[in-house]
């Protein structure tokens, strides 16, 4: 009769092994693998001019489908990614980049979300600098006992002596 777990704990011990060697072959071959080229990248950061809201690599129609091969052509055939941009831009118009310029209007882009939260951040710092300070206008004001009339201290006291 075998202890609990005789055979049980080698087969597996090997097992786990035989897993993160599958593991580590797939990591060497995924490495040694040839990264993709720009037209790819390309089509990733472009927005289709056939799916409205969508990348072009995302795109499902037939016409992106063949827009995405003439990249893929563009890179094979020797012409740099600025040249391929350039024609779409040309083509396509300003709107089938993803993002803006970050140059003349299209840095508004950039620096205007920036501009808001620094504003925001001061605008909240003035307030807070505001509600913290202890200034007079923060006390309330408190009437001197002299100001009260005689007959209204008397009539006050009664009033007081009469509740207990």
């Amino acid at each position: 009769m075998r202890g609990a777990g005789g055979c049980r704990a080698p087969r597996h011990f090997v097992r786990v092994l035989l897993v993160l060697a599958m593991l580590g072959l797939c990591t060497v071959a995924s490495a040694s693998e040839e990264p993709e080229g720009w037209a790819y990248e390309l089509a990733s950061e472009l927005m289709s001019p056939y799916c409205p809201g969508r990348t072009l690599s995302e795109c499902p129609s037939p016409q992106a489908d063949q827009l995405r091969t003439w990249i893929i052509l563009q890179e094979a055939s020797g012409r740099t990614r600025a040249e391929v941009e350039v024609e779409l831009i040309g083509r396509f118009g300003d709107g089938i980049r993803s993002r803006p310029r970050a140059e003349g209007f299209g840095l508004m882009a950039y620096v205007l979300p920036v501009l808001i939260f620094v504003g925001g951040g001061l605008l909240v710092a003035v307030f807070l600098r505001r509600q913290t300070q202890g200034g007079p206008a923060s006390q309330p004001p408190t009437a001197p006992a002299e100001t009260l009339d005689p007959e209204l201290e008397r009539r006050i006291d009664e009033e007081l002596a009469g509740q207990r």
